[in-house]
């Protein structure tokens, strides 16, 4: 996050006079304190000032990458998680290309009768169902889909740094967000390498 230069300069002032009230530091800049309120108050949501009734406000010691730092490890998955694509584990491999061009996606997730995680599809997986295959319109998915114990998975309040470690490790293109439901794991959502870069962005911008 880049400060602007009055919040800097208000940054410069706690550092040196904190804890100090935001009536002095208005005075100090010759300022409002109506004025300097939003300025304050994204110093202070972004983890570089703390305050406290009656006292002011005060330093961190917090610099911009420790701030980013505890800002991302405190985000978890069902903050950033995306819509899932499903389909039926007896969805045919042709269908299943059309969906994922269709839907513009990386990875499908295969459902079962009760709506259970069944298995996930890859473009590499298609790929593979196509090489070789001459009726890929009456071939099911669930002949080429990953299943379990090979599917890695994530929960709503798993941290997102955990989620993004399993997609460096594994090197796959998303994860599956799995909710408990009557002993049915349903897919409720998809963390994808571009909902981690979308993170990113936001927090430098």
């Amino acid at each position: 996050m880049e400060l602007n230069d009055r919040q800097e300069k208000i940054l410069k002032i706690v550092k040196q006079h904190g804890p100090i009230t935001g009536r002095k530091i208005a005075e100090q800049l010759s300022l409002t304190r109506a004025t300097l309120r939003p300025d304050l108050a994204i110093l202070t949501m972004s983890g570089y000032l703390d305050a406290r009734p009656r006292v002011g406000y005060f330093y961190t010691g917090k610099e911009t990458e420790e701030v980013m730092s505890s800002k991302i490890r405190n985000i978890i998955v069902s903050d950033v998680q995306s819509v899932p694509i499903l389909i039926k584990k007896e969805t045919s491999i042709y269908e299943a290309i059309v969906t994922m061009f269709l839907e513009d996606v990386g990875t499908l997730y295969a459902i079962d009768e009760s709506n259970g995680l069944a298995g996930v599809i890859s473009r590499k997986d298609l790929l593979r169902g196509t090489m070789g295959n001459n009726d890929i319109e009456k071939t099911p998915v669930s002949v080429i889909m990953t299943r379990k114990p090979g599917i890695t998975i994530c929960y709503p309040n798993d941290l997102l740094i955990y989620a993004a470690n399993q997609l460096i490790e594994k090197q796959i293109d998303s994860l599956p967000v799995i909710e408990e439901q009557e002993g049915v794991e349903v897919v409720i959502g998809r963390i994808t390498k571009t909902n981690i870069a979308r993170v990113f962005v936001n927090l430098m911008e």
